[in-house]
């Protein structure tokens, strides 16, 4: 949002209860070990804990330290806005992003990119121009960052902040939206187009509870729901102050009733409430099965925009407040499982089926590869992948798997989080590595969950 910066074995107490009013089935986790990290007490009930990452404060070890140790999801504060990807029309510079991107995957996080079109931050040459002028650059500046980074992110804020305050409900007025009220519909075909496999995106501010502007939002997604426009997410920003709205919960639950995951996408807050205003925000996307994940906007309280307001969970020396306490026992406390993250009664083990596919993205000297792992007939309780890497190959970063090495022949097992795959049903890992990757055919072996007795 902001303009200038922006092996301890684990043993689960399940309890199930059936949630008549919402049609599902909230299954709750205590573990008899907590996890000690932000990122790790997140996965237990698969979902990630991100923050936000500025490229000029990678060269700080302080803040790198907190980075690998606590986080599993990064969004680059500026680098891959409109204005840093392409600062002339047509001559795009990746190098800031790339720099993020390669330090996240490295250290095996996911990330989310942000963000593609925004009305703020746009190079001067693109606040120059208007109508189809505007919209056909608008949309091959879509099509060319995320062709560049295809494959390597989670999920895009395609569209930022496009709607307006206030009592009205209705678009932001600005440059892009004069080009056409389809403007947004045009950018997340584009980027669907561009990058297939990733998560598309909206994201706004002020957006938290049930208002006239996250009901407008909210219409025009289920809109988009209906006519089959790409849309597989919600980014509620989240800037608070003491905590979150009474009516926080619902609007999560009611966004993930339209089939979209929510994601807390920009999290800070400031005031004398914040431990609990925390606590309150990760109990509530913790009782959504479809809120996937939280990123806080910022490590310390000095690296983040809101001057002097002190709103994150590290303070400048890097050491950690009440809030990442709260924070970090409400993620312990368990709660829903997002689709396709662990199961909590453990199954019978059995022979299963699996099969895994691999897409690549791959460039001069290297390459990403994404691995999709599909359940056959029998739901998973575990799998293995194995890859035979060319000679001169080598793995160089990894996320969401374990890999037995990095050159040669590689295992790779299923982290905790997304061992447990329904019939029927995928889930990914990845990895980044140096040579070439073609001609790699990954082969799937896998256990069965078979039904309790």
């Amino acid at each position: 949002m902001n303009l200038t910066s922006r092996s301890v074995s684990r043993t689960a107490i399940v309890s199930t209860v059936l949630a008549a009013s919402l049609g599902a089935t909230l299954i709750v986790t205590t573990s008899a070990s907590a996890a000690t990290t932000l990122g790790a007490a997140a996965a237990q009930t698969g979902r990630y804990y991100g923050t936000a990452v500025a490229a000029g404060k990678l060269g700080d070890s302080t803040y790198v330290n907190i980075l690998n140790r606590e986080f599993s999801m990064v969004t680059a504060e500026n680098e891959m806005k409109w204005d840093a990807t392409e600062p002339n029309r047509g001559q795009f510079n990746y190098t800031n992003g790339d720099r993020i991107l390669n330090q996240a995957l490295s250290n095996g996080k996911r990330v989310r990119g942000h963000a593609l079109l925004w009305h703020q931050q746009q190079p001067g040459w693109a606040r120059g121009l208007s109508g189809s002028d505007l919209r056909s650059a608008a949309i091959n500046h879509v099509t060319q960052v995320a062709s560049h980074y295809r494959g390597k992110i989670y999920a895009w804020d395609v569209v930022n902040e496009a709607f307006a305050d206030g009592g009205s409900g209705g678009r932001r007025d600005s440059n892009l939206q004069r080009t056409g009220n389809d403007w947004i519909e045009a950018a997340f075909r584009a980027a669907r187009a561009a990058d297939p496999n990733a998560k598309l995106c909206y994201n706004d501010y002020n957006t938290d509870g049930i208002n006239a502007k996250s009901t407008g939002v909210y219409t025009m997604v289920r809109d988009f729901k209906a006519r089959g426009v790409p849309i597989d997410c919600v980014g509620l920003q989240s800037h608070l102050t003491n905590g979150p709205p009474g009516d926080y919960q619902a609007n999560i639950q009611r966004f993930a009733d339209l089939g979209v995951d929510v994601q807390i996408t920009e999290l800070d807050i400031a005031g004398s409430s914040q431990a609990n205003g925390f606590s309150s925000v990760t109990r509530a996307c913790m009782a959504v099965a479809r809120c996937t994940g939280i990123t806080v906007w910022g490590i310390r309280d000095t690296d983040s925009w809101r001057t002097g307001e002190n709103p994150l969970l590290f303070d400048g020396s890097g050491n950690k407040k009440a809030a990442y306490t709260s924070t970090l026992n409400a993620l312990n406390a368990g709660g829903t499982t997002v689709p396709g993250g662990p199961t909590t009664t453990p199954p019978d083990p059995g022979s299963g089926s699996c099969t895994a596919s691999v897409s690549l993205n791959p460039w001069t000297g290297g390459f990403v590869a994404t691995v999709t792992v599909t359940a056959g007939s029998s739901a998973l309780t575990g799998w293995r992948v194995t890859t035979a890497l060319p000679s001169g190959t080598t793995v160089t970063g990894s996320w969401s798997a374990v890999g037995s090495g990095t050159t040669g022949t590689v295992t790779w097992t299923n982290v905790d989080y997304n061992g447990a795959v329904a019939a029927g049903r995928s889930t990914e890992f990845g990895f980044q590595g140096s040579g070439s990757a073609e001609g790699l055919s990954p082969t799937c072996t896998a256990a069965a969950a078979r039904e309790a007795r």
